[in-house]
């Protein structure tokens, strides 16, 4: 912005000073051109009425003047051809790179031709031209730099400005002494934070609201559900049916959790020790019980690999990850490697639609092969809390894979 500003006024201040320069220089010569046309006429006017008392004084008395005297009834051998076809009057004539101004006169007893090289007229005004057009550079430049810092003055309020809001600093960010515009700026920011902020809060309320009024009823229908499964005289498809209650219970109270973290800001807690393997098949065993398929979990992990991480978060993560997986893997194994401190999970399923691969981590996103929910979503809202990266992409051995780089978390096994 401030060297738009400055190539803004430099440019104007050439403009002006350019069409101002050649306004200047084409009244000049004209100016000049009438001058050598009066100076042409006086001259000659003298040189012919000199002549009849004196005509070795008749000559002009510039090196650039020539006069030519051709009496009646003579040739006339020494006027240049250029010159002797004239009719009586004032010409302006070229001759190569040169220029001319002739004035032709007559009287009872000879004809004049007095010629004027305008040379050294030409040269003044090419000259002035030169140094009309370097200066006006030269100023332009000089404006640039000018306005340069004109307008770092003028936008460093912007720039300090532009840094709060992008640190998200608290207080208010319309100040005193700010200039009208800015403060306006800062105010109509600081009533978009207002709203903002309140917007949020009553998200997160109702969130809130409606994972504890969800909570009391489930838990009724879950007990309901796990003594109707136990039940001796029971059959097995009222236990299955049972079963099926208490996962589908579970699936919602895991969907209540997740709109509940989504809605609040995920902070991780203390860091502790996590060994990746036994972590990993914790959460696949309790994920197997719940949706029982033929399909295993192969771990391409080094056994002493550890993490130092906030367990629970790095719990929900996982379990969000092979859920995902095991939706779309009906045989097969799902692999979970670690290349680095880059951890990945890769299922057996179609992959991702090459399309959709930006819009997967976000909440609800309906793709060509359905809804994504809010599994990704929530991974990457922990991951962004704990300073991870995750990204998705189409495994070339096949299936859709999703990568965690755990950063500085991550500890070698050889650690």
């Amino acid at each position: 912005m401030r060297f738009r500003v400055a190539a803004s006024l430099a440019a104007l201040a050439l403009l002006v000073l350019l069409t101002q320069s050649v306004a200047m220089i084409l009244l000049l010569d004209e100016k000049e051109e009438e001058f050598i046309e009066n100076q042409l006429s006086d001259q000659i006017a003298h040189s012919m009425a000199i002549w009849r008392q004196s005509p070795g004084a008749a000559f002009p008395n510039t090196p650039s003047m020539f006069l030519y005297r051709v009496g009646k009834g003579e040739a006339g051998n020494n006027v240049p051809a250029l010159f002797a076809g004239l009719k009586v009057g004032n010409h302006e004539l070229f001759q190569g790179d040169k220029e001319f101004h002739v004035a032709v006169r007559e009287d009872e007893g000879a004809r004049y031709i007095l010629a004027y090289d305008v040379e050294d007229h030409e040269s003044r005004l090419d000259s002035l031209m030169l140094l009309t057009v370097t200066a006006s550079v030269l100023l332009g430049v000089l404006t640039l730099f000018a306005g340069y810092l004109l307008a770092g003055r003028l936008t460093r309020r912007l720039e300090r400005l532009a840094k709060r809001v992008a640190a998200d600093a608290p207080g208010p960010l319309a100040e005193a002494g700010m200039e009208s515009e800015v403060q306006a700026l800062a105010e109509a920011l600081d009533q978009y934070r207002e709203r903002q902020s309140a917007t949020l809060e009553r998200e997160r309320a109702f969130a809130a609201n409606l994972s504890h009024e969800l909570r009391t009823p489930l838990s009724g229908i879950r007990t309901d559900a796990e003594i109707l499964a136990t039940l001796p005289d029971a059959t097995e498809a009222i236990a299955r049916r049972g079963n099926r209650i208490i996962s589908s219970v579970d699936r919602i109270n895991g969907l209540a959790s997740s709109l509940l973290m989504l809605a609040r800001e995920a902070k991780p807690g203390l860091p502790e020790e996590i060994r990746l393997q036994p972590a990993i098949e914790s959460v696949w065993a309790s994920l197997m019980l719940a949706t029982p398929k033929p399909v295993g979990l192969r771990l391409e992990i080094p056994e002493a690999s550890t993490l130092f991480a906030d367990v629970s978060l790095f719990d929900l993560v996982m379990r969000n990850l092979l859920d995902n997986a095991l939706r779309y893997s009906e045989s097969g194994q799902i692999v979970c490697s670690l290349k680095g401190s880059r951890l990945s999970v890769r299922d057996t399923g179609p992959g991702f639609a090459e399309g959709d691969l930006e819009r997967v981590f976000d909440r609800f996103f309906i793709g060509p092969r359905g809804t994504n929910g809010l599994g990704l979503a929530l991974v990457r809202h922990v991951c962004a809390a704990s300073s991870w990266t995750v990204s998705a992409r189409n495994a070339p051995e096949g299936g859709g894979e999703v990568s965690l780089d755990l950063g500085r978390s991550w500890l070698p096994a050889a650690a």
